[in-house]
This record gives C-alpha cells, sequence and structure tokens, in this order.
C-alpha cells in the first residue's frame, strides 16, 4: 500500500514505465514512509497483471509469493540492524552472522553498514534469467548505510545495468551517496504531506495530539505515529523539563537518569530543542515544541548568542560520533554542564 500524500509520486511515477531507468532513487526526509512506496512499487513491477496506473492486483503468482516474501526476482538489501523489515513482501539480502562457537554467545552488535558481501551477492541474482519472463527488482534501504567498498561495488553494477534488473534506491539522506551513484541514478525526490494531509491521517490513527506529535517530528507522519508510542517518551518528558530550566538544568541528573538510552535518540532532543531556542530568539516561534514556547521564550532571552552559537556547533560534532561506543553517561552529563554555561548568569 502507498500513504495518502504519496498518490501523486506514484501517478507521476507511472509516466516512466514506457522506459523504465534502470536504477531509481527515491529520497526525501525520515518517517514519510519511503520504503513502504518502494516496496508497492516493486511489488507493481512484479505483477503479472497490474492495473492502469500501474497498482499491483495482489492476486496473480507474483503477488502472492511477494506477500508471502519468497517472490524470486526480488531482492532487498538492508543492514543487519533492520533486516527484520524484510519479513514483509521481502526476500532479505542482509545476512545475519551466527553465533560463535564460544557458548553460542553472540560476539557484536548487527551492522548498521550494508556490506560488500551483501552487494557482491546480487551479482548472481543479477546474472540468472528473469523465473517469470519479467522484471527483476533490487531494493536497498537506506542508500546510504553502503559502506565505502559496498558503494564501489554497486557502482561497477550500475555503470554496465544488468539487462531486465530494476534498481530502487531509498536514501533520507543522498548528500551522503557517492556523486558517481547518484548520477547514474534518476532521482526522484518523495514529497513531504501538508500540514492537514499529516494530521488528517494521524487523527484517523487514533492519535489524539496529532499537531503536537507532527511538530515534534517535523512534519513526518510516521515519525510522528511511532512518537505516540515511544516507551522513552517519560525520559523524553524530563529531559526537555532540565532543558527548560535552562542554567539550573541538572547536568548530574540527566547523565544518570538517561544513560542508558542510545546517544542519537538524546542529541535529537537537544538539537530539535536548540533549534526551537534560536527559532525563538530570532522568529519568534518554535517548530519542534511549541507547547513549550513560554520556556524557550525563557531560554532564549537568557541565553548568551555568541555561546548558543557555539554550543550549537559543539552538539553538531557530537552528532558525528553518536555511533561511536561512548560512556552514555559522560557524555550527556559533559553537554548538559555545557549547555548550562550559554546562560547569562
Amino acid at each position: 500500500m502507498i500513504y495518502p500524500w504519496q498518490t501523486d509520486d506514484w501517478q507521476r511515477l507511472q509516466q516512466l514505465r514506457p522506459q523504465w531507468p534502470h536504477a531509481l532513487l527515491m529520497h526525501g526526509e525520515p518517517g514519510i514512509g519511503k520504503f513502504q512506496f518502494a516496496q508497492h512499487l516493486a511489488q507493481g513491477l512484479l505483477c503479472e497483471t497490474p492495473a492502469a496506473n500501474g497498482e499491483p492486483c495482489g492476486t496473480c503468482p507474483a503477488c502472492h509469493w511477494f506477500s508471502q516474501g519468497n517472490h524470486p526476482d526480488y531482492r532487498v538489501v538492508l543492514p543487519e540492524i533492520l533486516a527484520g523489515l524484510a519479513a514483509a513482501g521481502a526476500d532479505a539480502e542482509a545476512s545475519s552472522d551466527k553465533a560463535d562457537d564460544d557458548g553460542g554467545k553472540k560476539t557484536r552488535q548487527p551492522s548498521k553498514e550494508i556490506k560488500i558481501e551483501q552487494v557482491r551477492a546480487l551479482l548472481d541474482f543479477c546474472a540468472l534469467g528473469s523465473h517469470r519472463g519479467g522484471a527483476r527488482v533490487v531494493l536497498l534501504y537506506p542508500a546510504e548505510a553502503l559502506n565505502v567498498a559496498a558503494a564501489n561495488a554497486l557502482l561497477k553494477t550500475l555503470e554496465e545495468p544488468p539487462s531486465g534488473v530494476v534498481f530502487l534506491l531509498v536514501s533520507a539522506r543522498v548528500d551522503r551517496l557517492l556523486p558517481t551513484i547518484i548520477s547514474r541514478c534518476r532521482q526522484w525526490p518523495m514529497r513531504m504531506p501538508n500540514a492537514d494531509e499529516a494530521r488528517t491521517w494521524l487523527a484517523a490513527q487514533g492519535i489524539d495530539d496529532a499537531a503536537g506529535l507532527l511538530a515534534e517530528a517535523g512534519g513526518a507522519p510516521l515519525a510522528a505515529l511511532a512518537l505516540a508510542s515511544d516507551e522513552n517518551r517519560p525520559l523524553r518528558d524530563f529531559t526537555l523539563a532540565q532543558l527548560a530550566a535552562g542554567p539550573n538544568c541538572d547536568a548530574f541528573a540527566c547523565g544518570e537518569n538517561l544513560q542508558k538510552l542510545p546517544v542519537p535518540l538524546v542529541l535529537g532532543w537537544l538539537q530539535r530543542w536548540l533549534y526551537d531556542v534560536l527559532a525563538q530568539r530570532t522568529a519568534g516561534r518554535p517548530r519542534y515544541f511549541p507547547a513549550a514556547a513560554k520556556s524557550l521564550a525563557r531560554c532564549a532571552q537568557s541565553a548568551d548568542p555568541a555561546a548558543l552559537a557555539r554550543y550549537i556547533k559543539t552538539v553538531t560534532r557530537q552528532r558525528a560520533v553518536e555511533n561511536h561506543p561512548l560512556n552514555a553517561r559522560l557524555v550527556f552529563e559533559e553537554l548538559f554542564l555545557a549547555y548550562r554555561g550559554i546562560f547569562i548568569a
């Protein structure tokens, strides 16, 4: 299925069917349903009796195989950590390492990268003929997860595309892709739904505070839906209360309470809050936390502009190493202590 705000993208894409590109790069903001759209597109390309608008019929053998996750002409390449996404309508190339021989314990966390072995495995798939005499489809998500070796291996395949194979690349960070890969794909920017579309859809999902969640998610409806059931919401509220305290923020309490959370998650909260402090100071209107407008105004008024700018750069640099094996408690204590320092005594 596709979401209501994707109908226009779907209809415009069908104009490419007479001369379908060998590689399509769909990119846009996180949380707008790009992966689901790409899955639906893959099913439409593989369907043996599609509708006039390209919609898969859902009843042919190809659609049944796709829905069961075992279509022989379809591969989806994911990082190990996202392998569960392949369960519905996908035959995942994302491999998961077996437990080692030492008592059956895993030696590491699932990889967040798409590795060269996964891309090389596609060569055998591409070398085979179609089982059903139609197209073969490869879906890579997220494309920015390709490590350097995997990206170079994929580039060689895209430079000499195998006949009858369609590559669907999905990315939320197209700036992290090799320019040579981008140049060999037909780019397709996916639009963000407008606020009314997103609020209507969220209300239909039974979400009460659709406007607030949507603002916090930056306008992305799927991200807002995930926030509604986020088990970390109490800690998020605690963090915002500490940030609202400005110079009275308890950095050590933050380190103690947040240390078990992923560093990228907390950095995301902090970065959104800082954006709103800056927005409140310059435009008088927050983007992510409109319900905290009074606290943001108070922080914006008492923050030193130069110190705020330096601190924003510090948080941005921290995001560059957010996935490294860091001591979360020490990271958070340092960041929240530095946050207190941006305020004028």
